[in-house]
């Protein structure tokens, strides 16, 4: 593990450079990309600060659909075996097995709104925060 500074730390000082220095004076075009660059920034910190959270409410709603597995120990192994487990469930959802209306049709429904919450709790936490189901 590194000292200080953080990956967060690093990130958002190249951030707050590019929204006080460059972006408080440029326009045009260099001022678009800018901000462009910012916002990608903001986005890795979020991605980076909320990953284990996620992947694990990811894993689990995954289990709960296609069965439990040996959960990998790693945040890249967990990663690539959600990546194969979406295939699976692609494939379930292709073969219909969720075209009837029950528990499992809610499950996923439900499953698939959770993950798609948390994607835009990192690409856009203000639409996110509008669009939070309640408890959240």
């Amino acid at each position: 593990m590194q000292d200080r500074p953080s990956i967060d730390e690093l990130l958002g000082a190249v951030a707050g450079f590019l929204e006080d220095d460059v972006m408080a004076n440029t326009t045009g075009r260099i001022n678009f990309h800018a901000r462009v660059s910012v916002n990608v920034l903001q986005m890795i910190r979020r991605e980076l600060n909320e990953q284990e959270s996620h992947l694990a409410t990811e894993w689990e709603g995954l289990s709960g659909l296609l069965g439990p597995v040996e959960r990998p120990a790693t945040i890249s192994g967990l990663a690539a075996s959600i990546e194969e487990r979406n295939r699976q469930l692609s494939g379930r959802i292709r073969d219909g097995h969720y075209d009837d209306a029950g528990d499992g049709r809610e499950r996923l429904i439900e499953h698939l709104r959770r993950v798609t919450f948390d994607k835009l709790v990192v690409s856009n936490p203000s639409l996110a925060e509008e669009a939070a189901p309640s408890g959240q």
